[in-house]
């Protein structure tokens, strides 16, 4: 069986750069991973160089060049449906999606926090200054309501005494486990996850 993957990111592509080692081209239960699409919305994304270790051409569409988010997210599900890609991954895709794109396409994104606390753009931040004692990485299926949809899987850790710095590190470092780890339970463990969402559109 082969499932190809669709990538957006807006930044650093630290979580890009991730799946294209650990899942591109590679099986894992009799399922083949391939990426066939690398998308960005920020020409100068330190990602697209990230992207072209791997030799991949990022595919570049500026939302500001667009009047409306729903002209923007038409597109988006226009070059990932001609990408041919049974599942979009949102690596540090700094949008907030329309029901444009959460209606057509089905994708996952990775969260910094154990949601549903803390969405949004500062959730290290908000996650770090909680009086919380755990924090952790989510993975979630993408809906209509921000950082919103079905959680697919979790990991936490202890805060502890750990500096700001330490605790961002940790958080990426299971963002790194947690989402190709994922994305490969969707497709090999239909007991655990929930397929649903993702067959809506076949």
């Amino acid at each position: 069986m082969l499932v190809k993957l669709a990538v957006l990111f807006s930044g650093n592509g630290s979580n890009l750069e991730n799946l294209l080692k650990t899942l591109h081209q590679k099986s894992f239960n009799g399922v083949k991973f391939e990426i066939v699409l690398c998308l960005c919305n920020k020409k100068h994304a330190f990602g697209i160089q990230r992207a072209k270790k791997y030799g991949f051409e990022t595919k570049i569409i500026e939302h500001n060049h667009f009047a409306t988010r729903e002209e923007f997210d038409s597109l988006l599900v226009s070059e990932i449906k001609k990408s041919g890609a049974d599942l979009t991954i949102l690596a540090g895709f700094m949008r907030i999606l329309s029901p444009i794109f959460t209606q057509n396409i089905s994708a996952i994104n990775v969260h910094p926090s154990l949601l549903p606390l803390f969405k949004g753009a500062n959730a290290i931040k908000e996650s770090f200054q909680s009086d919380m004692k755990i924090a952790g990485v989510s993975v979630h299926w993408v809906s209509d309501e921000l950082d919103g949809g079905k959680i697919i899987a979790q990991k936490a850790f202890e805060k502890g005494t750990l500096t700001y710095e330490e605790f961002e590190s940790k958080i990426h470092t299971l963002e790194y486990e947690l989402l190709p780890q994922s994305i490969i339970g969707l497709f090999s463990d239909t007991s655990r996850y929930d397929l649903k969402p993702m067959l809506k559109n076949t």
